[in-house]
């Protein structure tokens, strides 16, 4: 976060807009919040009690002295409660508990059977979460707020999943009413590859403002960091890159209901299809990972031919976005090496050269879990904005 600058706006900046600089570690001590907000030194006193006041600051050892008393040291306050994580995935959901830094205290899987609905799931993993609330030593009283991530696209003011095609039953769906015997904190809603971009972006690439995650897994979904702010766009369908229609899967079916989409040739559900009409005992990508890991010739074909068909499609996005870092998330990096393999052979013969002349390619940084890290984010950015803070301080 820059730092603020002096102004007559800033004269008057609001306990919320100090917190973010302590927060985001610009201001340690009272004298840097004076110097970047010009606020006095009586207005700058106030404010930090009542940060101090509610637990979101504390302030500790002395730091080092430039003449005369040595400044007390003011620390953002990560204990002062938790907030859970929840992401949803079509065959398993990875469950968190994280303080306000994000930091995992306690984290859990829960494998699907079939493809249950909300009813049927929902009171289960408020069960989970319970329990693992209890593992990790909290109380229901600490949850902040709980983040929670869906496949596909997300009505973020309803919390709800929005037209998607795999989340059958779920859509319109409000999440939140399923929390309500848990906390009355808020629950924040959005797309998984959305909330995997945020970790990603927040856990190892925080000085890149330009970002692009690819979700590879059953579907294919991607994450967009542009200008240092997460894109969702118009309606929240920002990412939906499975669907693009290509050449190569012209007249293919997809699982959406229409074909020609880029996720019907190389999402992982139709490599799964394609290893069982071949007599192999596979249900899930993760099992085509492993028989690529075992040599199987032609799941090391399949997850090759996807990386080549996502290199081709996403070509067009790097050309479009310049993005400084492509990220790849989701079940098919367990075969990282075989997949991107395919993915720069037909990426970087189809981009601008200018594009990817300086283009990262690398694994999500959180593996498996970067759905549920970035759940985590979600929520602790709603409850720890500048806004929320002034609200809750106000009240």
């Amino acid at each position: 976060m820059p730092v603020l600058r002096r102004s007559s706006h800033l004269r008057s900046a609001s306990v919320g807009e100090l917190f973010a600089l302590i927060r985001d570690g610009v201001a340690t001590t009272r004298s840097e919040l004076r110097h970047a907000t010009g606020l006095s030194r009586t207005a700058v006193a106030a404010r930090v009690a009542a940060l101090t006041e509610c637990g979101l600051v504390v302030e500790h050892d002395e730091g080092p002295s430039t003449g005369g008393r040595p400044p007390a040291l003011l620390r953002f306050n990560a204990d002062a409660g938790v907030v859970a994580a929840v992401a949803i995935g079509r065959s398993r959901t990875h469950l968190a508990v994280t303080d306000l830094a994000g930091h995992v205290q306690a984290h859990a899987d829960v494998d699907l059977d079939g493809a249950p609905g909300p009813d049927e799931l929902m009171p289960n993993l408020v069960t989970r979460l319970e329990a693992l609330l209890t593992e990790s030593g909290h109380e229901f009283a600490e949850v902040r707020g709980i983040g929670v991530s869906l496949p596909g696209t997300v009505d973020l003011a309803a919390g709800a999943s929005l037209d998607s095609p795999v989340m059958n039953g779920w859509d319109g769906i409000a999440l939140a009413p399923y929390f309500s015997g848990l906390t009355s904190a808020p629950v924040i809603a959005d797309n998984d590859a959305n909330a995997m971009a945020l970790a990603e972006w927040r856990g190892g690439h925080r000085d890149v403002g330009n970002l692009l995650l690819l979700k590879l897994s059953t579907g294919l979904g991607a994450g967009i960091i542009a200008g240092g702010a997460l894109q969702r766009g118009a309606v929240g369908a920002a990412g939906e890159f499975g669907h693009n229609k290509v050449a190569a899967a012209q007249g293919v079916l997809c699982r959406c209901g229409d074909t020609g989409c880029l996720e019907a040739i190389a999402g992982g559900w139709p490599m799964v299809r394609t290893l069982q009409q071949q007599g192999h005992p596979v249900h899930h990508v993760r099992d085509v990972v492993e028989l690529a890991h075992r040599g199987e010739p032609e799941a090391r074909r399949l997850l090759r031919d996807s990386g080549r068909h996502i290199g081709e499609a996403i070509a067009a996005a790097v050309n479009l976005l310049n993005p400084a870092v492509l990220v790849i998330g989701g079940d098919m990096t367990g075969a990282y090496d075989i997949l991107v393999a395919g993915l720069r052979e037909t990426l970087y013969g189809n981009a601008t050269a200018l594009a990817t002349r300086t283009l990262q390619v690398v694994p999500a940084s959180f593996g498996d879990r970067s759905a549920a890290q970035g759940s985590a984010v979600l929520v602790l950015d709603h409850i720890l904005s500048v806004d929320a803070v002034d609200a809750t301080l106000s009240d």
